[in-house]
């Protein structure tokens, strides 16, 4: 595999980072405080922010995740995409209004009113390391793809894009995040358009239907009522978990929340957000699938590329199967197909899927450690100079920590599954301890206590199944961690509160 690359294409992407970086020094000039550099002054409008919200979810994970797997095997993971509507009902009708009216940036300051310090600093910690699970498996999926196109080394590859991400951020503040946002957003739909109207030129429409459903590449899965493996209705529930988590206790959103001019804005950009998405997700499925009928009349084309994944995984070339390689499909389609000009307008998208959640994340963990872990407990008097320069600071070392997560990934099977075992290892706790204090009003301090010990028990048990004996395993299908996990610390909230007397509470 040849790994020359275009000048002219580089030349774009050069452009493109000096464009992202033009943004942010355009903003520092405003960065003066705290409160412009978390929630830019109340100023962004609704439409923007919901542009911004849909590049957050439109991350590389979309871009290389939902191709690989349609191309792997089918569509059942594009439920998750389809349970967005009912969290995102919920969420803009309970959750928005009441983030907006207690006017507290921190998500995680209710918890410590409701249930004390420990919650807080529980499902802060859960939030940080679902941010750096995020980062990590966004630069490795973007050095993954930068590699094969280029022959770079993947470890360089997170350290250049990381440090450029930091810089921006770093400069720019949440305004900055949220505009490049938009432009990311503008960038990323036309890179999608784009791949598909190569793929379609290259296969026909109706072929790709027809070939797709004699091979029930389309499906979305079983829908018996099946909790073991990856059915319809696993998928649609750990969705619904998990985009609930999202949009409704994750300071990645809800800060964003106070960035908009009003509650009407802030709420209507969640449904911005999922009229986006859907369509798109949907799009980059049937890339996935387009790609597999497309090599099954040219085996000959990718002849190449399994060959080389077969050296790097160690696996016999007749035994390969498309999910082996699927991740690469994208990629590798691009490098080949792609006429020189457009190839650079694709990587500038895709590099925007990156930078995009990256630097919110960054943003918003930032805020995390300055409201909840510097003022509470080292300085609660900082000035704002000193906050400003905290959260900085703070920006730079969440920079750091998610290329080190990112390149302690390299090799992993598939990204979409090792995104999606993080996130339920690490939002089950969060969610299921939100909703306990915003749902009941009996369970204290205590009973939330004895259900969040319960729960970390079981999604220990849930999450690490290969590390008990075969006797003792969790027989559930891994993506049921988080819906477990969260009903388990809500369930035993309540029976607990009503188990003990009043006065213990």
């Amino acid at each position: 595999m040849t790994t020359s690359f275009p000048i002219l294409d580089g030349i774009i992407i050069v452009v493109y980072f000096l464009l992202m970086l033009g943004i942010g020094l355009f903003f520092s000039k405003r960065n003066n405080n705290s409160t412009q550099f978390t929630t830019a002054s109340g100023r962004i409008p609704g439409w923007a922010l919901g542009l911004s919200f849909y590049a957050t979810f439109l991350s590389a994970i979309t871009f290389l995740g939902d191709p690989g797997k349609a191309f792997g095997s089918n569509w059942n993971p594009f439920v998750f995409s389809l349970s967005m509507p009912f969290a995102a009902y919920v969420s803009a009708r309970f959750f928005v209004p009441f983030y907006r009216q207690s006017e507290r940036i921190s998500a995680y300051t209710h918890l410590e009113q409701r249930f004390g310090a420990w919650a807080r600093n529980y499902a802060m910690l859960c939030f940080i390391m679902t941010q750096l699970a995020r980062m990590g498996t966004i630069f490795y999926g973007v050095a993954l793809m930068l590699n094969t196109l280029s022959g770079i080394s993947m470890y360089w590859i997170i350290v250049v894009l990381g440090c450029c991400i930091i810089l921006y951020t770093v400069l720019g503040g949440m305004e900055a995040v949220i505009w490049t946002e938009v432009i990311q957003a503008i960038i990323k739909t036309l890179g999608a358009l784009l791949i598909l109207g190569i793929v379609l030129s290259q296969v026909g429409f109706s072929t790709i239907v027809t070939s797709g459903l004699q091979e029930h590449k389309f499906s979305l899965g079983s829908f018996r009522p099946d909790f073991f493996s990856s059915t319809f209705w696993v998928v649609f529930l750990y969705g619904f978990f998990i985009n609930l988590t999202n949009f409704g206790i994750d300071q990645n959103y809800i800060q964003r929340y106070h960035t908009a001019r009003n509650t009407q804005d802030a709420a209507r950009s969640i449904w911005l957000c999922v009229v986006y998405y859907l369509p798109v997700s949907m799009l980059f499925f049937f890339i996935g699938t387009a790609l597999y009928v497309y090599y099954q009349q040219h085996p000959e084309l990718i002849f190449a590329l399994k060959e080389q994944v077969a050296i790097d995984k160690g696996i016999a070339l007749p035994n390969l199967t498309p999910a082996d390689y699927g991740d690469k499909v994208l990629p590798f389609f691009i490098k080949t197909q792609i006429p020189t000009g457009f190839l650079g307008l694709l990587i500038a998208a895709l590099l925007s899927a990156a930078m995009s959640t990256m630097s919110s994340g960054m943003n918003s963990s930032a805020t995390v450690f300055l409201q909840d872990i510097y003022q509470p407990y080292l300085e609660p008097n900082a000035d704002a100079k000193k906050q400003l320069r905290v959260l900085r600071m703070a920006t730079i070392a969440m920079g750091c920590m998610g290329m080190a997560f990112g390149i302690g990934m390299i090799g992993v099977k598939s990204l979409l599954d090792a995104w999606w075992k993080l996130a339920g290892l690490f939002a089950s706790g969060m969610l299921g301890l939100f909703l306990l204090g915003f749902l009941t009003k009996r369970v204290g301090n205590l009973a939330a206590k004895i259900a969040a010990m319960v729960g970390v028990l079981v999604i220990s048990w849930l999450s690490f199944r290969d590390s008990f004996p075969e006797a003792w395993r969790s027989p559930f299908e891994p993506k049921m961690t988080v819906v477990i996990g969260t009903l388990t610390i809500l369930g035993v909230g309540v029976v607990v509160a009503r188990l003990m007397p009043k006065r213990q509470q």
